[in-house]
């Protein structure tokens, strides 16, 4: 048995098992990634969906998926590549996309407005070495690179890949341990220690989705952003608060009502100087 060291999870794994992301694996007495090249996922998008706002507004970037994720959102807006076995055997059959092909594509983008390459869709730590490998080669081409992430992972991972990534989105999606660990499956303690972290080596942006009944209290998002400003250059953090829509597991909750957005911004921009709505 071998553990892994990526996230909170510390998953044991012997030879050939699949760790609870779906993505790492027990090879030859170590763990590897699973999805190292396995692509289920590539567009040039705004920089803006990302969302990344006050970061080169207005270019394009080069996004890239592969499959898993080490959280169980309910509402999970891309289960079908971070849930979805589907989305695993159409990657493993699929022939690999390596490092130096990836990089390609974003040198011909640039034509079309591509200033780099965002790993997103899924959860990109989880397969850092692919990222990390991929971000090393773009930066030696002057691309920028990102990375869109619930940031639980540990800080052995981001020293992996920080000299090689010039801007993050991390979704904060709540302030509360508990829900963390019992709706999401994740650690808050965690993505704090990696928010922390990364505000200090990157251009970092965060998300709160605003959920009916889990994370819309005018008290949690005060104490969330009293958080976000006592970190490095913390008032000038930018937040996205965005607006959820039923989906998947929650498809029996209602949208959040616009209003509860706008207000919650409004408590937002008490602490912080950059507030943006999303999905309104």
């Amino acid at each position: 048995m071998t553990r892994c060291h990526v996230c909170f999870r510390h998953c044991e794994l012997s030879e050939g098992s699949i760790g609870f992301c779906g993505a790492r694996i027990g090879l030859s007495g170590k763990v590897a990634s699973a999805n190292y090249g396995r692509i289920t996922s590539i567009a040039l998008d705004p920089i803006e969906k990302k969302p990344l706002h006050r970061f080169y507004p207005g270019s394009r970037i080069l996004s890239v998926g592969s499959y898993g994720c080490n959280l169980r959102c309910p509402f999970c807006q891309n289960s079908e590549i971070s849930w979805g076995e589907e989305a695993k055997e159409y990657a493993v059959d699929s022939d690999m996309v390596m490092p130096d092909q990836i990089v390609a594509i974003a040198e011909k983008q640039k034509e079309n407005g591509n200033i780099g390459i965002a790993f997103t869709y899924n959860e990109p730590l989880i397969g850092y070495e692919f990222v990390r490998d991929t971000a090393k080669l773009a930066h030696s081409r002057g691309l920028k690179n990102v990375i869109v992430s619930n940031g639980t992972a540990e800080l052995s991972v981001l020293n992996e890949i920080s000299p090689y990534i010039d801007a993050m989105n991390i979704d904060l999606k709540c302030f509360d341990s508990d829900t963390y660990s019992k709706m999401l499956g994740g650690s808050l303690q965690m993505t704090k220690d990696f928010i922390s972290e990364a505000v200090k080596t990157s251009h970092v942006e965060l998300t709160c989705l605003i959920v009916p009944g889990m994370n819309d209290s005018f008290e949690m998002m005060r104490e969330m952003t009293e958080w976000i400003a006592s970190l490095k250059n913390g008032k000038d953090i930018p937040l996205h608060v965005s607006r959820f829509f039923p989906c998947f597991h929650m498809t029996d909750r209602k949208a959040t009502p616009v209003s509860t957005v706008y207000e919650l911004a409004e408590v937002a921009r008490e602490t912080l100087n950059y507030v943006y709505t999303g999905n309104c």
